[in-house]
């Protein structure tokens, strides 16, 4: 692998976008029942449209998680149907939802990082969808692969730390590469599951910030759980409450009222409930 090249620091100007721009996401009467018999979704219809930044909010156990996976395809719904962009999720199986995954970036509350490894190489794992099976095994990365991980690495602030060890990194350094992994699919839309949970205050702001900049910069449409009230307000646009599998609230998210998120949790407001200040 050309590190030369690699290492090269993009352009100003440089950005890396969407090929099929954002997608909306629908969700039609989706129930999911779990083999034990718990369900998570019950009868939940939605339409995000594209391009929206959308906090979806509820305690654990609420079906966040679950809805999120939906989306992605990871978890089938017992009924019901999900369409995101031009992909009939509920009807995909092998190679093309693979391929519908390749266009859906997703960001997980663990990181999902090989420790051992580079920075470089884990944000790399974000164009295996894009590329032949017999590149990813052999570990060759095209010139325009390289630039679109650089770019993505450049947008969350982690260029400088691009040759180093993932497992040296902090949990917020951590999920900025989770990020970049994530832009550098190209996708059209972003998942994100309990993003902030495991971070320190200053990291959370700091972590949805690029979220929150990424929805506006490259217009992708960005789905974020969360259980945290001022996060949900400062910088989402519009707020999705589930409690125990139901939407019960599906509003702006800044003028969610603290009744709002009472009726969300089920439970009067908790200082836990809000993360602080920056």
């Amino acid at each position: 692998m050309n590190d030369t090249a690699a290492t090269r620091r993009p352009e100003a100007g440089d950005h890396a976008s969407s090929a099929s721009g954002p997608w909306p996401v629908t969700l039609e009467n989706v129930t999911v029942r779990y083999p034990n018999g718990v369900v998570a979704l019950k009868d939940v219809s939605l339409s995000i449209g594209a391009g929206e930044m959308v906090a979806v909010v509820g305690l654990s156990g609420s079906g966040k998680s679950t809805m999120i996976r939906t989306i992605n395809g990871l978890v089938q719904p017992t009924q019901g149907s999900v369409t995101v962009g031009p992909h009939a999720m509920t009807a995909l199986r092998g190679a093309a939802l693979r391929r519908a995954r390749g266009d859906i970036g997703m960001i997980f509350q663990s990181f999902n990082l090989a420790d051992r490894t580079s920075v470089y190489r884990n944000a790399m794992v974000g164009r295996f969808s894009h590329t032949p099976t017999w590149r990813t095994l052999l570990g060759i990365a095209t010139a325009e692969d390289r630039d679109i991980v650089m770019r993505a690495l450049d947008s969350v602030g982690m260029l400088e730390k691009v040759w180093g060890r993932a497992g040296a990194l902090s949990g917020g350094q951590k999920q900025r590469v989770a990020i970049a992994r994530a832009l550098a699919q190209e996708p059209a839309v972003m998942l994100a599951d309990e993003p902030v949970a495991s971070l320190d205050p200053p990291t959370a702001h700091a972590v949805m910030a690029d979220l929150s900049d990424i929805n506006a910069d490259r217009g992708l449409t960005v789905l974020v759980n969360l259980h945290l009230m001022d996060l949900a307000r400062q910088y989402t646009t519009r707020m999705i409450g589930l409690r125990a599998g139901e939407v019960v609230y599906d509003g702006p998210a800044a003028s969610a009222t603290d009744a709002d998120f009472e009726q969300i949790y089920g439970r009067p407001v908790q200082q836990r409930d809000r993360l602080g200040e920056k």
